[in-house]
């Protein structure tokens, strides 16, 4: 064969090829949402993938998967869900086997506002700074609710949601100077539809609510300023109705004055009339609130989850719609540990895995109207939970140290947000510490945030002149850097 014909025949294997993988993606972008044999949906190549978690029981609600399947992730997005991917296939591949994968957990009721140095305030000393509580749950995604008004999301802004790996949201409280303590949140002439409105609709994405708490007065002017701005920005609004009072019963903010799509948190607290007192069923106004399109939060923090309500609530068959932690300083050592921990309790109670993960992924999602989150479609935002199951005997307390036993208690193994991996409590995405790194070590940037191996360069800087002397490795060394000498500069 001449040198013409070869260039010939590799220009028409070249478009033979072209035109193949071309039919694959068209093929892999019209079942994008549907699970597949991985000879379907994978073109040839290696690594076509950065991130692969392998054999894990993938729950996701959005596409109603609950299947042992594989996970492969790629520039940051979702790029396959199917059956048996090969490994070759990805840079890195991780060995999930045993374990559950679900879209990146989803908290919508958190106290964030840290750093202000503000005592009794959680826009201030009552706030956590949010990295440290999330990834480590799988949780990937919050919303601090209302700890900042109008008046402060700025500072609230930079001081915590520019500075921080985890994506944090923001209800944005009614009260133009946010949540402060009594005599801010009473302050109902702070408390004005417009301004808070306009600020939302300066960060859209980012203030996805409008928020009520804590108010002790008889007046409506929180909830129906809070329904006005809500209606201006086309945000949903959330509601803790504060102290109970006789002259704004719960059924009317449910059956009047909140809109389908709203939500009532601390749900089942059983402190506002959330339960019937001749059943311990749900109370009429929580029927009509759920007849109606209203959406129902758990909101366990430090006071607002107890056992004789929620027990009887499940039972009758009124579930939450959403899980969330209400997590703050007073909350978080007490009978609220963290989400997964929340999570746990209504497993105890009986609720099935995929309801449980359904309630901390989709859900919350899209009662926040933010649908690019909480499922593993492919193209999706790759934030990932992998979550190990442990068996024993397990006791779970409420807001009043009674507790409920159970059997299982879920376990975050391994985080993945934006598609590379924040947490592994296990080690389960290492290499052993005596094998030369390969081309996935060298590479990790594309799939990890951790740190890696300095793949024997100095861990020191040495000055001009000096020699760069590589650390002591217990394999042999061949990098490239091992004899040169750090010159001066010219």
């Amino acid at each position: 064969m001449n040198l013409r014909m070869l260039y010939t025949y590799a220009f028409i294997t070249a478009i033979a090829f072209t035109g193949f993988t071309t039919q694959r993606m068209d093929a892999q972008s019209a079942n994008s949402s549907a699970a597949a044999k991985s000879s379907d949906v994978i073109p040839p190549g290696s690594p076509d993938y950065d991130l692969l978690l392998k054999g894990g029981h993938v729950i996701d609600a959005k596409n109603n998967i609950d299947a042992v399947m594989d996970v492969a992730i790629k520039n940051g997005k979702i790029a396959a869900v199917a059956n048996d991917i090969r490994a070759d296939y990805a840079l890195k591949t991780v060995d999930v086997k045993g374990m559950y994968v679900t879209p990146g957990l989803i908290d919508i009721h958190t106290h964030v506002y840290a750093g202000t140095g503000e005592r009794g305030s959680y826009a201030g000393d009552l706030s956590v700074y949010p990295d440290g509580f999330t990834f480590r749950t799988g949780v990937t995604t919050i919303v601090d609710a209302g700890s900042s008004g109008w008046r402060n999301f700025p500072d609230f802004k930079d001081r915590i949601i520019d500075r921080s790996q985890t994506r944090v949201l923001a209800m944005l409280n009614i009260v133009g100077s946010g949540m402060r303590g009594g005599k801010f949140e009473n302050n109902t002439a702070d408390m004005q539809a417009e301004p808070t409105a306009a600020m939302a609709m300066k960060y859209p994405g980012v203030i996805v609510g409008i928020k009520s708490a804590h108010f002790t007065g008889p007046e409506w002017t929180p909830y129906e300023q809070a329904v006005k701005a809500g209606n201006i920005a086309h945000i949903p609004v959330m509601i803790d109705f504060g102290a109970r009072r006789i002259e704004r019963p719960l059924y009317d903010l449910l059956a009047k004055v909140l809109r389908p799509g709203d939500i009532y948190t601390h749900a089942f607290s059983g402190e506002r009339g959330e339960q019937d007192f001749a059943t311990g069923g749900p109370s009429k106004a929580m029927l009509v609130g759920r007849q109606r399109g209203i959406y129902f939060d758990v909101g366990h923090g430090q006071a607002s989850f107890a056992w004789f309500t929620a027990i009887p609530l499940y039972q009758a068959g009124f579930h939450p719609d959403s899980i969330s932690t209400d997590l703050h300083i007073d909350s978080m050592n007490a009978g609220m540990k963290d989400m997964l921990n929340v999570g746990d309790k209504y497993l105890a109670i009986g609720m099935p895995l995929q309801e449980v993960v359904r309630d901390m992924t989709w859900n919350p999602a899209k009662e926040i109207l933010q649908t690019q989150l909480g499922n593993l479609s492919v193209g999706a935002i790759a934030d990932v939970a992998v979550i190990s199951m442990a068996h024993g005997d397990f006791g779970f307390d409420d807001a009043y140290s009674t507790s409920l036993h159970g059997n299982q208690k879920m376990v975050c193994e391994l985080t993945v947000k934006g598609g590379k991996v924040v947490y592994d409590l296990n080690a389960i995405t290492g290499d052993p510490w005596n094998v030369p790194p390969g081309r996935s070590t060298r590479e990790a940037a594309r799939w990890s945030k951790l740190r890696e191996r300095s793949f024997g360069a100095s861990h020191w800087k040495p000055l001009p002149g000096q020699p760069l002397i590589k650390d002591w490795t217990p394999y042999p060394w061949t990098g490239v850097d091992e004899d040169k000498v750090n010159q001066p500069a010219k």
